[in-house]
């Protein structure tokens, strides 16, 4: 029955978001309705900065695989309700500002994945603004009178394309626009001889410019754009949290809602945020203070707020990794606090990354269970499909002497990680493969040959240092060679196991094989007993799930 109610409405959303002369709701009632959503990041927005008229590799040049519509079905069935689908524009548009055909047709794809999972869609204007000299949209009045007509020509042309979509699809004007100086939190902060407040005052006019052409240009498009839900941010959607210095409320108070030929009610504001979350006290304070600025000096101007990005302050390391339960917490505060002040939260890129969408599953799947039962209550049962649901095997071809497949390609301590195990299909013979690990700072490097097919590796501290930067499977000679990794996981100190998921680094390819489903399975309580996920990672207290015991597969129920 609950399969049921699904499909009819998906449908009845589908229908409704596609169909002509729609009653549109408020924009309001669509922040409301967004509830909790996630970002399809470095997807349709990644670039090289150049002219890209190759879609895939457009697609995937930041390293994401190609979307497909099943990982959209995903989201929606683990309790999310809007994507956010960030699209840089200016590789794919020729002198005069067109779009390319076949740039807008798979744009057009993505957007139908999400609204046809029955989801909200968020789609906007991402790296054409940015920090760096590539990006053509920039916070000053002299940019805005320079680039008036092709911003203007650019959303005409997206307008167009989707005019006839109905409440399901929003439109955001532009992503983080900064000005010259390339400054976050307020205009003029990067300024070298500091603030000045002309210049300031010139980026907070220049936003208000971009977005109220943005307004103009869609409206008058007519159709379903006469009334669409339409997004603007505040300068860089910097969202005014903090108390260090008295210009950071700033871009609220100098953002003002457009003139919208459609009356009031369909305009929504954006900020992004991003916490520090080493202190939790420190995090409630911050994100409790963001929320007071957001009330005081968006909402009572007369529109909702949706928090377009969301996620923690980390710089070199990943807070997921080294400080999980600070992110968990602090996602299930920061969800609880929007949805009491009736703003929307959509996540910022994390959750299923990488080879994971493929499949698709979450990499983070119990952050994503942190955020949507902050939403709905702990009674909530999402569907969260990992990589314990699969098995899978990476079949890494190499086409170069020392190439390398990245067996874990970030950054890890050692004084978390004691080593790591690597499982092949194949004996590999003498002298073809070795693991490579990477250690704190040029120089420090630990290399151990691969013969058989199952290796365990010892991290030598004297040789790494504290840190460990990377750890690769390293092809020794010329020519090509393949080989089947069944299995890589670190070994954390406590002699438990983390899968880790695997990449191409450089000189060769790696694909990704994997079957779905259990064919044998055995029902049990919990026992004391060694138990392992599919995966091969040993746990303790093993949950609702699929394990291993005795060579065996049961569920724990």
């Amino acid at each position: 029955m609950r399969n049921f109610l699904l499909m009819v409405s998906v449908a009845f959303s589908i229908i409704c978001a596609k169909a002509q002369d729609a009653d549109f709701e408020t924009a309001s009632e669509a922040v409301k309705n967004m509830k909790v959503g996630w970002n399809l990041g470095n997807t349709l927005d990644a670039n090289n900065g150049a002219r890209m008229t190759d879609i895939v590799q457009s697609e995937t040049y930041w390293g994401q695989p190609v979307t497909k519509p099943e990982l959209m079905t995903m989201m929606r069935n683990a309790g999310f309700n809007a994507i956010r689908v960030p699209v840089t524009w200016f590789p794919h548009m020729d002198n005069n500002g067109k779009v390319d055909a076949a740039w807008m047709n798979r744009v057009h794809e993505v957007v139908d994945y999400v609204i046809n999972a029955g989801m909200y869609c968020i789609l906007n204007v991402h790296h054409d603004t940015g920090d760096g000299s590539v990006h053509w949209l920039h916070a000053s009045s002299e940019v805005y009178n320079q680039q008036k007509a092709r911003y203007e020509y650019l959303w005409k042309q997206i307008a167009e394309e989707f005019k006839d979509y109905g409440n399901l699809l929003l439109f955001e004007s532009y992503n983080e626009m900064l000005d010259k100086y390339n400054s976050w939190c307020f205009a003029t902060y990067a300024r070298s001889s500091g603030y000045n407040e002309s210049e300031a005052n010139d980026a907070y006019q220049a936003i208000n410019s971009f977005a109220q052409s943005f307004v103009n240009v869609v409206r008058a498009t007519g159709g379903n754009n006469a009334k669409r839900n339409l997004v603007v941010n505040t300068y860089g959607a910097c969202c005014g949290s903090g108390t260090w210095n008295s210009h950071l409320k700033d871009p609220l108070k100098q953002m003002n809602i457009p003139d919208d030929p459609a009356g009031t009610g369909h305009i929504a504001f954006e900020v992004h945020c991003y916490p520090n979350v080493k202190n939790l006290s420190s995090m409630r304070t911050e994100v409790d203070d963001m929320f007071n600025a957001l009330k005081t000096h968006l909402i009572s101007k007369g529109a909702p707020v949706i928090i377009g990005e969301w996620g923690t302050a980390n710089d070199k390391e990943s807070d997921y990794d080294v400080r999980r339960e600070n992110v968990l917490s602090f996602a299930d505060y920061f969800v609880k606090k929007a949805k009491e002040n009736n703003v929307a939260t959509v996540y910022w890129m994390g959750l299923s990354d990488g080879p994971l969408r493929t499949l698709p599953a979450f990499n983070q799947p119990d952050l994503a269970e942190s955020i949507v039962k902050a939403y709905y209550g702990d009674s909530y049962s999402p569907v969260l499909p990992s990589i314990d649901d699969y098995t899978i095997e990476y079949t890494v071809t190499y086409q170069q002497q020392w190439s390398e497949m990245n067996l874990y390609g970030k950054a890890f301590s050692l004084n978390e990680y004691t080593g790591i195990v690597l499982d092949l299909k194949d004996s590999p013979g003498t002298d073809n493969l070795s693991i490579k690990v990477y250690g704190e700072s040029n120089g420090k490097e630990q290399y151990v040959n691969v013969t058989n097919t199952h290796t365990k590796v010892t991290f030598n501290a004297s040789a790494l240092g504290n840190t460990g930067q990377r750890i690769t499977l390293q092809y020794k000679k010329s020519g090509n060679y393949t080989a089947t990794v069944k299995r890589a996981a670190l070994i954390k100190k406590d002699g438990t196991e983390m899968p880790t998921e695997m990449s191409s680094f450089w000189g060769c390819t790696v694909n990704m094989n994997y079957t779905l489903g259990v064919p044998e399975v055995h029902f049990t309580q919990k026992t004391d007993d060694e138990i392992y996920t599919l995966s091969g990672m040993r746990v303790t207290d093993p949950g609702k799930g699929i394990y291993i015991r005795n060579g065996k597969k049961y569920v724990v129920r």
